[in-house]
């Protein structure tokens, strides 16, 4: 039973892995923080750290929970399918419900980051990228 779970955690890393490998050809570094056992059953919360370089763009995805973004530093700005755009600057944060399909943006001629913290189901990617229509 062990050796199941160890297996599903290492499955569930490298799902991760690989979204987050592709990130720095992009301008974008994502380093996890935290990843750690929620009080629900099969639910767990993951925050990790998101650098981006002046004017890259994290494309449309979605996540397996919820999302709160939080700016470190500069600005971003937070695009949705289905309703208007949001910019937020250092300080400032946004939640964003399980599933709704967004991208994230930086505008500005200097580096920002932001802190997402997310509440997901384990063992599932925690990024999944949209393909283009």
């Amino acid at each position: 039973m062990k050796k199941m779970h160890i297996a599903a955690a290492l499955a569930a890393l490298l799902t991760s892995t690989s979204v987050l490998a592709g990130d720095a050809q992009t301008g974008i570094k994502r380093h996890e923080a935290l990843r750690h056992d929620l009080d629900t059953a099969g639910r767990e919360a993951v925050q990790v750290r998101v650098d981006f370089a002046p004017g890259t763009t994290f494309g449309m995805h979605t996540h397996p929970g919820v999302e709160i973004a939080y700016v470190l530093d500069g600005t971003l700005q937070y695009s949705f399918e289905d309703k208007p755009p949001v910019t937020l600057k250092a300080g400032q944060s946004l939640y964003i419900p399980a599933g709704e399909a967004h991208a994230a943006h930086n505008p500005g001629q200097v580096p920002a980051a932001e802190l997402a913290t997310y509440l997901v189901e384990k063992g599932k990617p925690i990024v999944v990228l949209r393909s283009k229509p």
